[in-house]
């Protein structure tokens, strides 16, 4: 019966047979625990050692889950748990990113020429006679799929990059979060000074919070493996370096899930021509999406206590 069972799964049994094997376990365990404890032969104990570990492992077998549900099982506790598990690291790009965007804004919007020195070269215009929003989408509705497409890409690619900086031990990590902040403040400064401020800040609202979201994200699990390699604490640096990177593959395809939403909305969503306040307030909404997702999703009794042990 368990030679099926281990063959062709628990189908291949009747549900009187299912019955059985559950008594006949629970009776061989008892078995073993009364060998072993009165010292009968090796052999024997051997034997029931055996079964039981063999019936244990289809008794005690998860039920194999269909690709929907384990779809639903990643969105709905895996990636939300990860990230909540690597809040210190995302707060970390978060920080830099703002600190060089705040630093880069205040720079650029009191001497422009700042520029030059911050941001890339093909960034900088002469003279921005355009909003951002006349600027990026004045084309034809009908290449929004081409151009979600090429935003995807991109986004991806940078994100990557940040992940894949965990082999300088977390240097161009670092350097990309930054250069992202700096982008981001010297670009807002630069439309500032040319009077098109309010229409930047609501042109990248709706796709940008996510985005730039995702890439902190990218960036913490770049800065998951980095700590790893550089301080593995207690444990053996080759087990940390595993495990960490099987948390940061769950926050990548998490960040990769984001990026094409983002890229969808700024493709489709943004080139709308809706009032500035309305494009604000939808990118609102999405910070607000994103903060009950994830703070609320995914929570269990365990998480906590679960946390702690794999710090």
């Amino acid at each position: 019966m368990l030679r099926r069972l281990e063959r062709h799964g628990a189908g291949a049994l009747l549900p009187d047979e299912l019955s059985e094997l559950g008594r006949l376990y629970r009776a061989t365990t008892s078995d073993l625990a009364y060998a072993q404890g009165r010292g009968y032969d090796r052999a024997l104990v051997e034997y029931l050692n055996r079964s039981v570990a063999r019936a244990h492992a289809q008794v005690y077998a998860r039920t194999p889950q269909s690709g929907i549900k384990r779809i639903a099982e990643f969105y709905t506790r895996a990636f939300p748990r990860e990230f909540r598990r690597c809040l210190p690291y995302v707060a970390i790009c978060a920080a830099i990113t703002a600190a060089c965007a705040v630093v880069a804004y205040v720079l650029v919007r009191n001497h422009p020429l700042d520029a030059y020195a911050l941001l890339p070269k093909l960034l900088v215009s002469e003279k921005i006679r355009k909003s951002l929003h006349d600027s990026n989408f004045a084309l034809d509705p009908g290449f929004a799929p081409a151009m979600s497409a090429a935003i995807i890409t991109n986004n991806v690619k940078v994100s990557i990059v940040a992940f894949a900086g965990c082999v300088t031990l977390g240097a161009l990590t670092i350097y990309i979060i930054a250069t992202n902040g700096l982008m981001l403040g010297g670009m807002g400064a630069l439309f500032t000074n040319a009077g098109f401020g309010s229409d930047f800040w609501a042109t990248i609202a709706p796709h940008g919070v996510i985005e730039l979201t995702a890439i902190q994200i990218a960036g913490a699990a770049g800065l998951l493996i980095a700590a790893a390699i550089v301080y593995p604490g207690r444990r053996r640096r080759r087990d940390l370096i595993a495990a960490n990177a099987r948390r940061a593959g769950t926050l990548m395809l998490g960040v990769a899930s984001m990026l094409i939403v983002a890229g969808a909305i700024e493709a489709f969503v943004s080139p709308q021509r809706w009032p500035e306040r309305t494009r604000i307030v939808f990118g609102l909404v999405t910070a607000l999406a994103l903060f009950l997702y994830f703070g609320g999703v995914g929570h269990s009794a365990t998480e906590e206590l679960t946390t702690d042990r794999d710090a």
